[in-house]
């Protein structure tokens, strides 16, 4: 793991203090990660969740299972706590969209989605600019068409590309994350990437 970002000092001193039985810095050390965790949610929160669930709701929910399980965490140490932190709100959302969105069989036809700023983040890297048609389309019309795009990869190729794209995640933090080997990261990143290009040059936004 030695290629994976370490927490920061103000993180580390944090986690000693909790380990010392420092119930204020358990409190410290939420709240520095409250923010970080929020985002994370919102870019892979169902729209048709929103109006359900708010992510401040799925935060609380991880933070409350990082609680129970923090004593495992500090004798372990199996990943930085940002990332088991990250997991860990992972972890809930899947359990979420299970719950609420697979109980309904959809067709094969009906695409999974993510919100219109997670696609865009997804895809930016590809659609440079005056190399794509994008650049003559509305805004509202591109972020439509490319979330309808990145709606047809399977979840596992989206994760993946919104961790390493959106969130510059190196391949051995995507690992600790999806619990795989770093090698199993980039093959898996690499095909999801062929997969969205040519899903995005069918669709004339890729030349």
């Amino acid at each position: 793991m030695s290629q994976v970002k370490p927490d920061a000092p103000e993180t580390d001193e944090l986690l000693e203090a909790v380990r010392r039985g420092e119930r204020q810095a358990l409190d410290r050390l939420l709240s520095r990660h409250r923010d970080e965790l929020r985002a994370f949610v919102e870019l892979r929160l169902d729209p048709r969740l929103a109006a359900r669930v708010d992510p401040s709701d799925v935060v609380q929910d991880a933070q409350v299972a990082m609680v129970r399980r923090l004593d495992d965490f500090l004798q372990r140490r199996p990943m930085p706590f940002r990332l088991w932190a990250r997991k860990t709100a992972y972890e809930r959302l899947l359990d979420l969209h299970k719950r609420h969105l697979q109980r309904a069989r959809r067709s094969v036809r009906r695409e999974a989605a993510l919100p219109e700023r997670s696609s865009l983040l997804l895809v930016r890297p590809l659609l440079h600019p005056g190399s794509t048609p994008s650049q003559r389309l509305e805004a509202r019309e591109l972020a439509e068409r490319v979330s309808q795009i990145v709606g047809q990869l399977s979840e596992a190729d989206r994760e993946i590309l919104l961790l390493r794209h959106a969130e510059g995640m190196r391949f051995e933090e995507i690992a600790c994350l999806l619990e795989i080997e770093p090698a199993a990261a980039r093959k898996r990143f690499g095909r999801a990437l062929i997969r969205l290009q040519q899903r995005l040059s069918d669709h004339g936004l890729l030349e």
